[in-house]
Parts: structure tokens; sequence; C-alpha cells
């Protein structure tokens, strides 16, 4: 695929968000090693090529969750209060929270993500098929702090972080990002969280490298973005999708590779590219059940319970703030 675009900063109008993307774009791509960050994969078509990752027979982190939740929300529910309110950091496709809706007697759910209005034909949707539920959704980075609506103030808070995203965190943002969560959800709270495993690193491998070529689709895509959006000339043809697991570091990192010497221009700048220049798009940490338990206890969580499917390719843990 060949996409070519005038960079001009003159010909964009740019809404906060669309600054914002420019802006980390322009700092991101003049650092070296150059990076692009995770979060400007999901686009409508960024999501989209997610979704059909989570149906590929190589990617087993989704399907293997909500097993997991499935199998074990009766247990979850059982050490949850009764009442309470659920906050999901993170809020996407509803599937997996509708296992705890299911099992467990929430008194509110609160939605946050940064998108107002996938938030709202979110909301909608479970407020019809769970009716007696009330639902307030937020629209806020949930990597920073933000309120709670008064509406739940008083009731006991559970948050949810379903998925492997905190292994998209370096491990000292991981940390940053469990100390925020407990001081918005507040003294006595409790938290569910998914993780990934250590494994096999040829599952590893295969999960980020799958055979239709899905994962290097969505890598490559968010080039195509900066194309669109901020006028880049990146030609997709010109970059390669590498994923690798680095064994000491314990995570698996996504790169778009140069296959040649050459200069893409964005808003009116210019970066140079060697030969096998790598821009790092992604990281993805894995955990053992013991280094997970460390790093939410050093970030203010005492763990209380864990849960992994019978091969432990993921897990899901029970966490309560810590006095």
């Amino acid at each position: 695929m060949n996409v070519h675009a005038t960079a001009s900063a003159t010909e964009h109008r740019f809404d906060d968000a669309t600054s914002a993307f420019a802006g980390d774009v322009i700092e991101d791509l003049s650092q070296h090693p150059k990076r692009l960050s995770p979060k400007y994969f999901y686009d409508a078509t960024g999501s989209e090529l997610f979704e059909q990752i989570t149906l590929l027979p190589e990617y087993y982190p989704t399907r293997t969750e909500l097993a997991i939740l499935r199998d074990r929300a009766g247990e979850i529910s059982a050490i949850l209060p009764k009442g309470s309110a659920l906050v999901e950091f993170g809020a996407g496709a509803t599937t997996k929270v509708r296992l705890l809706l299911n099992e467990c007697a929430f008194g509110a759910y609160v939605p946050v993500d940064i998108s107002g209005d996938f938030l709202k034909v979110q909301a909608e949707a479970l407020r019809k098929d769970f009716a007696a539920l009330d639902v307030y959704p937020v629209t806020a980075d949930f990597t920073a702090p933000f309120a709670l609506p008064d509406a739940v103030s008083a009731m006991p808070k559970v948050g949810f972080f379903p998925g492997s995203t905190l292994g998209n965190f370096e491990p000292h943002e991981a940390c940053g990002f469990l100390r925020s969560a407990r001081d918005i959800l507040g003294q006595g709270a409790q938290m569910v969280i998914g993780v990934d495993l250590e494994k096999n690193e040829r599952v590893l491998y295969n999960a980020y490298n799958d055979a239709d070529g899905v994962t290097a689709r969505f890598n490559l895509n968010v080039l195509h973005r900066i194309n669109r959006e901020l006028g880049g000339n990146f030609d997709l043809s010109a970059f390669t999708h590498r994923a690798i697991y680095n064994r000491e570091r314990h995570r698996i990192e996504m790169h778009l590779i140069s296959r040649k010497t050459q200069t893409v221009r964005v808003l009116g700048r210019s970066f140079s590219f060697r030969a096998g220049e790598t821009i790092h798009t992604e990281n993805s940490y894995k955990y053992s059940l013991e280094r997970f338990a460390a790093l939410a206890r050093g970030s203010g969580w005492t763990p209380r319970e864990s849960w992994t499917d019978p091969a432990a390719m993921f897990s899901v843990h029970a966490l309560v703030a810590s006095e």
C-alpha cells in the first residue's frame, strides 16, 4: 500500500485531540530511537483491526480472560461488596463487564474512557439490558486523576481493568496507574484486574506475528492515521511490522522497520530513516504471579485472590486497597 499526502500545517485545523496527537507524533519521532504511542492505534480502523486480532487463533489473551471471568464470576462476586459501584478504567466493548454485571449485585456502573461518543453508545446498550443498574459514564483519560460522579460517592468502590493493558505500561507507569486508581477509588476499595503471564516464547511470538498479517496491518495503520490526520507522507510499503520478545525485560516489543533509507515529512517537519531503523510502537510486559503481586504491593494494593486458566496463560487478580 502506498499512501502519500502533502505535509502542510496550514491545511489542517485541529481540535484538541488532534493537536495532542500532532504534538506527540512530532516529539516521539524526534527521539532516538524513534517511537510512537500505542494509544494512537485506536482510530476507527485500528479498533476494527484489534477486534479482528482478538478472534485470531494465535491470539490467546481475550478468549482466555473471558473464560476465566465466565468460570470464576461466582467466586469473584462472593468477595465483592453488594451495592458497590463498579468503575471500569478504559471501558471498551462490554463483553467482559457483562460477565460481572450478570453475576454481581452492583449498585452502579461507571465506565471511564476518553471517547465520550463511544461511552454514550455503550452506556445506552447497558441501560437497556440492565434496567435496574444506574450507569454513569465519565469521559476522561483513565491514566490521569479524574473525579467520580457524586451519585456513587457513598458506595463502596470496585475498580475493573481487564485485558492486558497494564502490560502496555512501563513498570513504573503501571505502579503509577495503580496508585492513581487507589486514590480515585478511595479507602477500602477493591480492584479486579487482568494480567498476561509469562509463557513459551513461541506462543508469544505467534500471538503478535499472526499468519494472516492482521497485527501487521494494525501496527502499520498508525502511519496511515498520521498521513490522514496530520498530512504525513509515510509510504506504508516502505515499512514492515516486527514483534520480538525481549527476554531480559519480560516483554513483547512491536516495531515498524524502515525497509530503506528515506525521509518522511509530517506537518512541515522532516524525519530521516536509515535502512533497518525502527519506530518502537508498543510494549506488552508479561508477568509472573509473584512479580505482579510484588508490583501491586508496592503500589498500595494488597493481593487478595488470583485466578488463572488451566494452562496458566493469563490471570485475573482481586486486590484490596492497603491502609
